[in-house]
């Protein structure tokens, strides 16, 4: 293994930049530490330079958001035929729409939320008062509002008073043009990372998220001390097998590989519900995924040098 050589991508220019570089640097020294020979590569107008110039054995794609959630940077190494860690490009487009997503989820019987996808052209053409009536209405108070698109729960809110429903559209629209509004489901908020292994993908111990103030939402995610998290999570042994299964299974639907995670509710009455899934879940101090590895008492150097070993013989 220590001949293996591996460019970890992270950077890129989302608004998750900062986040992906700190994902990419822990990652890095962990792969170091199992005896791989790493570099630190940026996602700039460089990168098909060096992979022309100074082809990797492997790659692993640590980005956030943008191009590195949403197919890009995946097609781009399929292009030039490099081996990566991760989901290929056409499911990335898949998971990366959350709206497309949850209707494969819902499609297969599994539970999530009731939405609705909101263009900002809907209300410029209808009025906002009366689209935003329509889904009190249909949905009622709280509201969850995000971005259809993104990660890091950048522009994500839990609106509970109908007064702060106008504030809180705008603030979510700054992150892109279309909104998706869903029902509120209060519950036990886990996160359940699932890694291909020989046998097929298995889910790692779920990670209960207990935010300060009520929202994991960017600035619960990574400052540290804003969140309490628990992993595994405090669930009983049927809910937590629950969790797993629900997991594996938008892994599956959404034909993912290698990694991902999948952020889920479960609600009072035991029903589990998909909320959306990760196809770059972060590394950092704070994420959730490292917890989760740490859990199931396994290594992220270990899991990863395992990750890379599949890309390289496919």
């Amino acid at each position: 293994m220590s001949d293996r050589w591996v460019a970890v991508l992270s950077g890129g220019l989302s608004h998750e930049r900062e986040v992906s570089l700190r994902s990419g640097r822990r990652l890095s020294a962990a792969l170091r530490s199992v005896g791989l020979v790493v570099e630190e590569w940026d996602a700039d107008a460089q990168l098909l330079t060096r992979l022309r110039d100074h082809r990797p054995d492997a790659v692993v794609v640590a980005l956030h958001g943008g191009e590195g959630e949403n197919g890009s940077v995946q097609t781009i190494l399929e292009l030039v035929g490099v081996p990566f860690v991760g989901t290929d490009s056409r499911a990335c487009r898949r998971a990366w729409d959350k709206p497309t997503a949850k209707g494969e989820i819902a499609r297969a019987g599994l539970a999530t939320p009731e939405w609705a996808v909101l263009p900002h052209a809907t209300f410029r053409e209808l009025g906002a008062k009366p689209v935003l009536d329509a889904m009190v209405e249909q949905f009622g108070l709280p509201l969850m509002l995000k971005p259809d698109q993104g990660g890091s729960a950048l522009g994500a809110q839990v609106v509970r008073e109908a007064a702060d429903l106008p504030a809180a559209m705008v603030g979510c629209l700054a992150y892109g043009d279309t909104v998706l509004a869903e029902r509120y489901v209060a519950g036990v908020e886990v996160a359940v990372t699932v890694v291909d292994g020989p046998d097929g993908p298995y889910a790692l111990p779920p990670v209960e998220i207990v935010p300060e103030n009520g929202i994991y939402d960017y600035t619960a995610r990574y400052t540290a001390g804003l969140t309490d998290f628990h992993a595994p999570a405090r669930l009983d042994e049927k809910a937590a097998q629950a969790v797993g299964e629900l997991a594996v299974a938008a892994h599956r639907l959404l034909g993912l590989r290698d990694v991902s995670r999948t952020d889920a509710v479960v609600a009072a009455d035991g029903t589990v519900h998909f909320l959306e899934v990760n196809v770059s879940p972060g590394l950092t101090e704070t994420s959730l995924l490292p917890m989760a590895v740490e859990a199931a008492g396994a290594s992220l150097g270990e899991i990863y040098a395992g990750l890379i070993e599949r890309a390289v013989s496919r």
